[in-house]
């Protein structure tokens, strides 16, 4: 196997050679409802010195007899072992509450996708109230004012239309978890598709809005940074030249007549 691999501990790129062991293990239990089954899991190092960390899943899956022995058919059910969530690794920058929900929403998205949806939505409403410092009580009324000012042009940088649109399009899965519908047999249900839709939105707000912002102060600083040591240089350097030729005119003795 050398195929392109992010590590979910680190986020660090790589190919996947021989850090990566798979097995397969048929079941001699008889058939059961799903027909001949068996175990497989596979088993990845990841090769980044500071990190090390093995990732392990393992699917449930039904098996059939072939020339070669038994073999996988196709999966049944599969679980993510280490690490137990499909969240990223995000930036200390980033405010500590926005990062829990975000891990907490990825922790549950296949176990209770309802209830990531409801912690997703309220990632994107403190994101909203956090970076766009614009607090109303409920997210649609956030996200009218958001609107308003991207139109009078006051919004902040990176916070685009198309954006908001997406924000306020997902909006109401997130309410199905939070609000009960009037009508209590009406049972509306949120599938994981649904929910990592929400996590995935989160994940791109973080990176145009958060780590955008970031790495552009972090270029300005450094700008500025280099514009001050040279100005400091020039400063010092025309203060040495003044220094050192200070002393040649007061060696300047007058002429006299003989």
């Amino acid at each position: 196997m050398a195929d392109q691999w992010t590590c979910p501990f680190c986020n660090h790129h790589q190919v996947v050679t021989e850090n990566f062991q798979s097995s397969f293990s048929k079941f001699h239990i008889g058939k059961s409802k799903h027909g001949d089954t068996g175990l497989a899991h596979t088993a990845t190092r990841c090769v980044n010195p500071d990190c090390n960390e093995v990732v392990l899943s393992v699917r449930f899956v039904k098996a059939i007899a072939g020339s070669n022995g038994w073999a996988i058919q196709k999966g049944i059910e599969a679980w993510e072992l280490r690490p137990s969530s499909s969240s990223k690794l995000q930036p200390d920058y980033i405010p500590i509450a926005l990062r829990e929900d975000y891990f907490e929403a990825c922790a549950i998205r296949n176990t209770s996708p309802k209830a990531s949806a409801t912690l997703a939505r309220r990632c994107l409403q403190g994101m909203i109230r956090d970076f766009c410092a614009i607090a109303k009580g409920r997210l649609i009324d956030e996200i009218k004012e958001l609107n308003q000012r991207i139109d009078d042009g006051t919004a902040p940088r990176g916070v685009e239309p198309e954006t908001i649109e997406a924000i306020d399009a997902v909006r109401d899965i997130g309410n199905i978890g939070a609000h009960m519908e009037k009508d209590i047999n009406l049972i509306i249900d949120v599938d994981p598709g649904e929910a990592q839709a929400l996590i995935e939105l989160i994940e791109m707000l973080f990176d145009e809005w958060y780590v955008a912002r970031h790495k552009r102060e972090q270029r300005l600083a450094a700008v500025k940074a280099i514009a001050a040591e040279k100005k400091a240089a020039i400063t010092t350097g025309r203060a040495q030249i003044a220094q050192s030729a200070a002393p040649a005119a007061d060696d300047q003795s007058p002429v006299t007549e003989g």
